[in-house]
């Protein structure tokens, strides 16, 4: 089975494995995420998240910057209001929650660090893997937003590029509800621009890209629906995106990635950044 999927994954930039995660292994991540949402603190800063607007909140906000080590709360434009408050019930609010969560939150991690995560990491050539970040990402009805075309190697760069999301779906990913769609063999044409910390200290956005967007045709494109349990193995490199959920049904998933640190030079510049502790490293825990 990994050969074909690492030769999918080399040749298209991207590889589908259903049936990943069992519907009780969902499930249990699903009510974890319905328990993070209940300890929420009722005081805590409001962060929307957004890759559509050019002049995004999280640019300019440490909250986001500062995010990387901690299990932090992100939430969409359209669910609050000009004082912060929430339009909407706080289960349908969010955007998504991260960075740590395979790091702090218990259950994140017992799935992240599994075997068969290892496994699919060293198919794909993996030696010394490190995570640097993990997302519950919710793309709720009526709230999910789009999240524009766009290279995972942008924010997570490294020299060389030896870097691989892992996508899990937590609910039957469709067209409808904003899957994901992919522009195969992108990855084979270098990164295409970066996100980093703001060399500019006196200016009010702590984070920028190093260009315009690129353009790209619609028609590069391809959908890439899947059942609840897979995981999309994404490369570095691909150039993905999704759009807005227009279903009445959920579509989150569950993401985190993994950046190869033997023979490579994770880039100082990169916003997300380690602290106190180093990355973890997928094959020690």
């Amino acid at each position: 089975m990994f050969d074909d999927i690492r030769r999918k994954f080399e040749t298209d930039g991207f590889a589908v494995i259903e049936r990943f995660f069992s519907e009780a292994e969902v499930e249990e991540m699903k009510n974890e995420c319905r328990n993070l949402i209940k300890s929420m603190p009722g005081e805590s800063k409001r962060t929307v998240f957004s890759t559509t607007d050019p002049q995004s909140q999280q640019n300019k906000d440490e909250y986001f910057l500062e995010s990387g080590d901690k299990i932090s709360y992100f939430f969409e434009a359209g669910a609050i209001g000009p004082n912060e408050e929430l339009l909407v019930e706080p289960e349908l609010s969010l955007n998504k929650i991260g960075h740590a969560l395979h790091e702090l939150n218990p259950v994140f991690r017992k799935y992240t660090f599994c075997e068969k995560v290892k496994e699919a990491a060293f198919q794909l050539g993996f030696e010394e893997p490190v995570i640097p970040q993990s997302m519950y990402i919710f793309k709720n009805p009526g709230t999910g937003s789009e999240v524009t075309a766009h290279q995972d190697a942008s924010y997570l760069h490294t020299d060389p590029l030896h870097l691989a999301g892992f996508w899990i779906a937590l609910d039957d990913a469709t067209v409808e509800n904003g899957c994901l769609w992919f522009a195969r063999g992108s990855h084979k044409s270098g990164v295409h621009r970066r996100y980093i910390r703001n060399p500019d200290k006196s200016s009010e956005d702590l984070l920028i890209y190093t260009s315009p967007p690129t353009y790209y045709q619609t028609s590069s494109f391809s959908a890439c629906p899947v059942p609840k349990g897979s995981c999309v193995l994404i490369h570095g490199q691909v150039v993905h995106f999704s759009e807005s959920n227009k279903s009445k049904k959920p579509r989150h998933a569950y993401t985190f990635h993994v950046v190869e640190q033997k023979n490579t030079t994770y880039s100082n510049d990169n916003w997300l950044q380690p602290k106190e502790r180093p990355f973890v490293n997928l094959y020690r825990n």
